[in-house]
């Protein structure tokens, strides 16, 4: 995309997030990463009167695996302590689960992460309508006491809803120390830390991520007060359970994060490894009516688990229940304040 073009949709994205003559901007980038999206960032704020910041990081030393919650800033302290005095963070290396973006944010700095293609931005701009009822699903999300999740191959598990807040993301953030992610589209939670039991079963065409990959043959999980006891499965649970095993860290195998995606944008059979090179997936992360789990961490809903081992798992064709009523049937929301133009 060039300057021109890509500076249009940031700039979109700022007016979203509520930006304004006077703000405090910085972007953060390492080496020679997104440095274009540095560029038109920059410009962008700059036409709305933001004071505009560039801060570059050395580049990271090469690692294996999705280690989430390990960042440059980490020997940086000066640098995290410039965030905390900026109004807005633009985080082009995804600072996801690390101590120094919690530390950011509740100094008050609000946070959204960029990191995606820009022609996977452009398609997935943030707009009201999206805002709002993922709002709206978020306080569905929030009162609840148990979800529950089925499909027709075989999944059928419980989460107990008493102890974590909700999240919601709808790809642009103008509330101080809040952090977004731009693409984006659904709501989440965590279940109790000993209340998910159950099975699930990840079927055939169910994306594996950070691996970039849809499954071929189905994965079974078996959960036990909020642990993985089993995976079952082929070639993709071997994958599944290689990589956990990679970390040497048990606590890889606590499960993490669950909600349902809300972006009428995003598309399930958009997602070909090699596509959009260079993103991370969150495309199928936002897909209308997915349910997704996770495994790992928990630290972002202030959880005590912050391994870096850390999988999402968005599924189709599942059904989701909050205190027994159906908000997602078969892939597809079905309450009717929350339901989206397509």
């Amino acid at each position: 995309m060039d300057h021109a073009s890509f500076t249009e949709i940031c700039l979109h994205q700022l007016k979203m997030s509520g930006v304004r003559e006077g703000e405090r901007l910085v972007v953060l980038t390492q080496g020679s990463d997104r440095l274009s999206y540095a560029d038109a960032f920059m410009a962008a704020g700059q036409r709305l009167g933001a004071r505009m910041y560039h801060m570059r990081l050395p580049a990271p030393m090469p690692t294996a695996g999705w280690n989430v919650g390990v960042t440059g800033l980490a020997a940086v302290p000066d640098a995290v302590e410039a965030l905390k005095n900026c109004d807005m963070l633009i985080d082009c290396i995804f600072l996801l689960f690390s101590p120094e973006q919690f530390a950011i944010q509740a100094a008050g700095t609000r946070i959204l992460t960029a990191v995606e293609p820009p022609a996977l931005l452009a398609r997935m701009l943030p707009y009201p309508e999206l805002r709002e009822k993922v709002e709206i699903a978020a306080g569905l999300l929030d009162k609840a006491k148990v979800m529950r999740i089925t499909s027709p191959s075989g999944t059928d598990v419980t989460y107990k809803l008493n102890t974590y807040d909700t999240i919601a993301e709808y790809a642009c953030n103008d509330t101080p120390g809040r952090w977004d992610h731009w693409p984006s589209g659904f709501v989440f939670t965590g279940g109790d830390d000993d209340g998910v039991d159950g099975q699930i079963v990840v079927a055939t065409g169910d994306i594996l991520l950070p691996q970039n990959i849809m499954v071929r043959e189905p994965i079974t999980y078996t959960i036990e007060k909020g642990w993985v006891t089993d995976i079952r499965g082929g070639l993709e649970a071997e994958i599944v359970k290689a990589y956990m095993a990679s970390f040497n860290d048990k606590r890889g195998f606590g499960m993490s994060h669950v909600g349902w995606g809300m972006n009428p944008q995003a598309r399930w059979h958009n997602f070909v490894p090699g596509e959009f090179p260079g993103g991370m997936g969150m495309e199928p992360r936002s897909f209308y009516g997915n349910v997704m789990f996770s495994t790992g961490p928990n630290s972002e809903l202030g959880g005590p688990n912050d391994t870096a081992c850390h999988l999402d798992i968005p599924m189709r064709n599942c059904s989701l229940l909050l205190d027994d009523k159906p908000v997602v049937i078969n892939g597809d929301v079905v309450v009717k304040e929350i339901q989206m133009s397509r």
